[in-house]
């Protein structure tokens, strides 16, 4: 449904986007920190930093994003034929 934008609807909206963020950050400190470990670790440490609804929201899109992206880095082909050989 569309409707007449409210201050009180642009700021819960802003409260929201604020908390991706924020989780966003963690995501990103808990990356770096931990190195190869980090692309388990860090949707860890943002999910349970993020409480409620959010936090498993962030837990459950890495788990996702992580096997159906890195599926499709590790599984994809090459359609210019080149072997990435020098």
């Amino acid at each position: 449904m569309v409707g007449v934008p409210t201050m009180r609807g642009m700021g819960d909206s802003l409260k929201e986007f604020g908390i991706g963020a924020l989780g966003g950050l963690i995501f990103l400190i808990a990356y770096r920190l931990f190195g190869a470990l980090g692309v388990l670790a860090a949707p860890l440490l943002a999910g349970s930093m993020i409480k409620g609804s959010k936090g498993e929201t962030i837990a459950v899109m890495s788990g996702f994003m992580l096997l159906a992206l890195g599926g499709m880095a590790v599984g994809g082909t090459s359609s210019s034929g080149d072997s990435g050989v020098m």
